[in-house]
């Protein structure tokens, strides 16, 4: 089934592929090989600016607005319908231009399809209420969308995090400029083709790729967005929230993490084990709410560290179209980055149990599955994100020293915990600072579950019913009778 993918992407620019306006292409690379397979038209600020016309355009006239819930509800349903035909186009695509296993591509197009239909069922349930002023007066409130949306997805996740920020958006009458990560920009392409086959409203979604220094740049600080969605690295986000205090724009932020799981003695160590390996492996831990920390207690430490070590090590590495369990980080950029904050921990002096160098079996960027011991709380390799599949291992001997060390970042996106003991869960989730608490597994929940983080990890909630109060604002309507 896996082939080539088309050499040449345009942007979607009001219902139109257009090239970049200075003429110039993105190079994107499939990370498994190091190779070259398609270019995309290289947005600038011109691109972005007749993109947000477009979306402020069918804003204004309605476009959305003037739809019934129910049928821009059914828009989600035919968009979904129609990524479902592309399925085997996208699994291609993501494994090529993204590094993902055939059988993880898959997954992302069905995990989309259930955001849009998810998102497409609430759209005629998002009620105002009526407020009671007594004889003679009539209140009530109105759910209002923001106007132009600017949406700036991530490399790691790009179809299935785009596609939830657009059908957020949409239901709730907004339109969308989205940027496209230059590193993997090729499936959001596939979805604009859906939405242009569904029938979205010319102008309703654009979907253009350029790099974060000048099409981002343009895109945030632009005088005609009235919201914007970003999901990044934490560096990055300072810079949009920057933009965005200069005009006052709400932001919804899905930034870093350093998300720790607690393990404690009466754990079960096989499941929990499990349970870890995939929540730092997964994607090769390219993923913000991945199990960076584990904090196991004194008593089960070794045990639970041969276990751990055990499921790094059966992990096949190598390019996910030949199926392997874990495929290549997406770039060379993000390969030594890791390798470096590695070698780091070894400076600091922290135990090497396995990997900890990239594979040269392969031309790819591939890196070892990696597990440190013997590691201190306030080393760099505890602190600091990777975003590659390397976890730390921290030992603890209290539940108040354990939720201490976990919260003893400045992110606060996720967290675990590993007991049989109800109570002691409970005890320790009411006390972890994270956005979401997982016990006895790693990501529990799905499309339904609010996600989001506090602290430097961001603000705002994607996923569930909470997302959709992030793209509405209230408008009182009070009248004397």
């Amino acid at each position: 089934m896996i082939g080539s993918v088309r050499p040449y992407w345009r942007n979607f620019i009001d219902g139109d592929w257009v090239d970049g306006a200075g003429g110039d292409r993105i190079a994107v690379e499939n990370p498994a090989t190091g190779e070259i397979i398609a270019e995309v038209a290289r947005a600038m600020p011109a691109d972005v600016d007749r993109a947000v016309a477009a979306a402020r355009a069918a804003f204004d006239a309605r476009a959305l607005l003037d739809l019934r819930p129910s049928e821009r509800g059914e828009l989600m349903f035919a968009i979904a319908r129609q990524l479902e035909r592309m399925s085997d186009e996208i699994a291609t695509v993501e494994c090529l231009d993204n590094g993902k296993t055939l059988a993880n591509g898959l997954a992302e197009v069905s995990l989309t399809v259930r955001y849009l239909t998810y998102y497409g069922g609430l759209a005629d349930k998002l009620e105002g209420r009526q407020i009671p002023l007594g004889r003679d007066f009539l209140d009530y409130t109105i759910h209002m969308p923001f106007g132009v949306s600017a949406q700036i997805v991530p490399w790691n996740g790009p179809l299935p995090v785009g596609a939830r920020s657009v059908a957020c958006a949409l239901v709730t009458g907004n339109t969308v400029v989205l940027k496209s990560p230059e590193d993997s920009p090729l499936s959001l392409f596939l979805l604009a083709e859906a939405c242009e086959k569904a029938g979205v409203p010319r102008g309703a979604v654009n979907i253009l790729c350029g790099y974060g220094r000048d099409a981002g740049a343009a895109l945030v600080a632009h005088r005609d967005i009235d919201h914007i969605v970003f999901t990044g690295s934490v560096a990055t986000g300072k810079s949009v929230l920057r933009a965005a205090a200069e005009r006052v724009v709400p932001c919804v932020m899905e930034l870093g993490g350093k998300s720790a799981g607690i393990v404690y003695g009466d754990a079960d160590l096989d499941r929990a084990a499990k349970a870890a390996a995939r929540g730092i492996f997964h994607h090769s831990g390219q993923i913000c709410s991945a199990a960076s920390r584990l904090i196991v207690h004194r008593s089960i430490h070794d045990a639970f560290l041969e276990r751990l070590k055990a499921e790094a090590e059966r992990r096949s590495v190598g390019p996910g179209v030949d199926g392997h369990d874990m495929g290549p980080l997406i770039s060379l950029r993000q390969l030594e980055k890791v390798e470096a904050l590695c070698k780091t921990g070894v400076a600091e002096g922290a135990t090497l149990v396995t990997g900890g160098s990239r594979m040269a079996v392969h031309a790819g960027h591939f890196m070892r599955p990696t597990i440190f011991a013997g590691v201190r709380p306030d080393m760099m390799i505890a602190q600091e994100e990777f975003f590659g599949p390397v976890v730390v291992v921290i030992p603890f001997d209290t539940p108040e020293e354990a939720v201490a060390i976990a919260n003893g970042t400045d992110y606060g996106l996720a967290a675990g915990i590993f007991t049989r003991d109800l109570r002691l869960a409970h005890w320790t989730a009411d006390r972890l600072v994270a956005g979401q608490v997982y016990v006895n597994e790693w990501w529990v929940g799905g499309v339904e579950t609010p996600f989001g983080g506090t602290r430097r990890s961001g603000y705002g909630r994607e996923k569930g019913q909470e997302a959709l109060l992030g793209y509405v604002q209230t408008k009182n309507v009070g009248i004397r009778l």
